[in-house]
Order: C-alpha cells, then structure tokens, then sequence
C-alpha cells in the first residue's frame, strides 16, 4: 500500500510540475508579447490605470444599480408583486420550458438578483417535491438565462436603449428555453423521470414554497425592504469587483490599440494590443451574419459574459465612447448577457452544490448553445422590430 501510495504521489507531483511549466510559459508568452509591442513600464500602468479607472467610473455606477435595483426587487417581493408574476407565468413554464409551473418563482427571482438564488431554491424540498430528477437539474440553465437580468436591462436602458433592451429580453428568454430543454434532453436518459416528491405527478400548486411573510405595519415593511434589498445591492455590487476589474481589464488590454496611433503607447486606461478585433476581423463576415456586429471589437462583450456578466457591462461604456455601438448590438448584448450571466464561473458550483457535479460539462454545452442562439434570435427579431417599430 506504501508503495501504491508513494507512486501515486510521485505522479501528482510530476503533473503538477508540468502544469506549473505550462502555466509560466503562457504567462510570461502573453505578457510577454503584449510587453513587447506596448513597452514593460507602458504595460504595467496601462493595467493599474485601467484597473482604477473601471473601479471609480464603472464599478461603483454598477453597484448604484444593484442598490437600486435590490431596493426594487425586495420591495416587489415584500408586496406581493413577485407572487402575482408568478401566478401569471404559471401557465407558461410546461409548454415553454417543460418545467412544473413552480418554476415561475425561480426564474423571477435570479431576474430581480442573480444566479445563485436558484440554489437555496432548489435545496429547499418544499420546492424541489414538485420536480422530477432530470428536470431539477435543468434548473440551473434555467435560473442563470435570467441572472442579472433587470440589472442588465436597467443598464442598457441608461444609454437609452430601452426598446433594444426589451428585443434582447426576448432573445434570453429563446435561449433560455433552448438551453433548458437541451440540458433534459442530455440527461433525461441518466437520471431518469423519478419525481422528487409527492406533489410532482399530482400538478398541485405551490402556493406556500417560499415563505415572504414579515411582521410590522406598511411603513416599516416599506423602510425595512429598501433597506434590506439596498443592503444586498451593496453586497452584489462588491462581488462584481474581482470580474469587473480583473476580467475586464485583461479583454480590454486584448481589444483596444493605443490612445493616440501617431503618439503610440503612453500607459494610459484602455491601451492595448488589439489581439481580439484582429482575430475577430479575420471572420467579421461570421459574426455580422450571426450578431450583426459592424465592428470586430463587439466580440469582447459575448467573451467577457462567458465569465461575468458584470465585467461584461463595464465595457459597454468604452463602446459608446468608442462610438462603435448601436441599436442591434445593444440588443444582442442584452440576450448573451442575460443568458450567459457568466455561467461558466458559476454553473459548476450550481451542480456541486445540488450533488450533480458530474452533469457539469452538459449543462455548459447546453448553456453555450442556448447563449449563442439567443443572440442570434435577438439579432434577426430587431432586424424584424426595426421595419415597423422605431428603435432608436
């Protein structure tokens, strides 16, 4: 047994060092390259300025609307309003979703906060009884197409997009329906039709799942629920710093050129090599026949979503400033974000947490089709919108 362990160990540490020399060669290989064009010292305050600059002008105007918008969200759900919405998507949830009616709730509350409400959700068995198996698991593509969502849209909406926005709702909720559907197709077969409880076969409602009921006169349920809902804005808004200002920096660094072409580098904010739009320009056909983009910088927001949707926003700023931006890609914006709401940073811990760890690779190919294709839905639908609709 010594021996077994001894080799196994002598194995781990082998493969760890191979990963560290991978590791160091592409670091130092892509620092390196970006160093080489921008100059070392130009690098290094190009990163620190950017990192500031996205802290003080985009981080703390996204957690104005996490406060607002978390303030809004508790308020709802203190009078009601998120049981009425409920209510009227009900009937919605099995013909478009193949989910029990229940799952209105889940998908209204990541809406109004973020991925991970569908956890404590699904973990709860007064909810989870109304499932069966493959269908339970499929609520994590379905809760993260909405993560975020009325933050993404109140967003988009400041920059005076709002119908562009509302094309985009539409498309997420298309790639919601793909990516939810695809995921109980790929796991139907493993996990069987078991129901979870007693109430799934029977088509009882839930009335009483989760319970928002408080004490204490309208005044107080009032001060209580902005109070409370801005208090978790705050603390959404701290945890898109580390996507906001890691992330973001790193694709910026990747998809802008320097400030000022005749000067060259300067190690101001948003300098770079522009790798992204070089690599993006050499199929731009493709992505304008699936997204319409009319600029191979527009391929940075869809990459940066992958991961966090939050980092994904902060570049939307640089784009108007840019002004390389418009009504369609606003649009498309709105969909992948929405419906990719950095799944990858955040789907694996989803399953972990529900006991599915091993459906982790199905649920991110589905997710990563039901993104695409939201955005290629929101795309042709303000194709469609702008013939009759003004959307400027």
């Amino acid at each position: 047994m010594n021996a077994i362990r001894k080799i196994k160990n002598s194995d781990f540490v082998r493969q760890r060092r191979y990963e560290a020399i991978v590791f160091l060669a592409f670091f130092l290989g892509f620092f390196g390259y970006l160093g080489h064009h921008m100059g070392i010292a130009n690098l290094l305050n190009t990163i620190m300025r950017t990192a500031w600059d996205l802290l003080m002008n985009t981080v703390f105007y996204l957690m104005g609307i996490t406060v607002l918008t978390g303030a809004l969200s508790k308020l709802l759900i203190e009078f009601g309003v998120v049981r009425l919405l409920e209510l009227i998507l009900k009937p919605l949830m099995r013909p478009l979703f193949n989910l029990p009616g229940v799952s209105a709730l889940a998908g209204v509350m990541t809406f109004f906060s973020d991925n991970p409400a569908i956890i404590s959700l699904s973990n709860d068995k007064n909810f989870s009884r109304y499932f069966k198996r493959y269908e339970l698991v499929s609520l994590t593509n379905f809760g993260t197409s909405f993560g975020m969502g009325l933050i993404v849209i109140t967003f988009m909406a400041g920059f005076g997009y709002f119908k562009p926005a509302m094309v985009g709702l539409v498309g997420a909720i298309s790639g919601a329906v793909i990516s939810t559907r695809l995921m109980q197709r790929l796991t139907k077969k493993q996990l069987g039709s078991e129901c979870m409880g007693d109430c799934c076969e029977a088509g009882l409602t839930a009335e009483a799942n989760i319970s928002f009921k408080t004490e204490g006169s309208t005044f107080m349920r009032f001060l209580n629920s902005i109070l409370d809902g801005g208090k978790q804005g705050v603390q959404l808004g701290l945890a898109i710093i580390p996507g906001v200002l890691v992330i973001s920096t790193m694709v910026m660094i990747m998809t802008f050129g320097p400030s000022d072409a005749a000067v060259g580098y300067q190690g101001l904010a948003y300098e770079g090599v522009p790798l992204l739009p070089k690599l993006a320009g050499s199929v731009d056909w493709f992505f304008y026949a699936l997204f319409g983009f009319q600029s191979p910088e527009l391929i940075a927001f869809p990459i940066t979503s992958l991961g966090a949707v939050g980092a994904a926003l902060s570049l939307v700023k640089m784009f108007v400033a840019e002004n390389i931006i418009d009504g369609n890609a606003i649009a498309v914006f709105t969909a992948m974000g929405m419906c990719w709401s950095g799944y990858l940073s955040t789907h694996t811990a989803m399953l972990d947490t529900l006991g599915y760890r091993n459906l982790t690779s199905k649920a991110l190919l589905s997710h990563t089709i039901g993104g695409l294709m939201a955005g290629i839905i929101a795309h042709y639908l303000y194709l469609l919108a702008s013939i009759w609709i003004p959307m400027a």
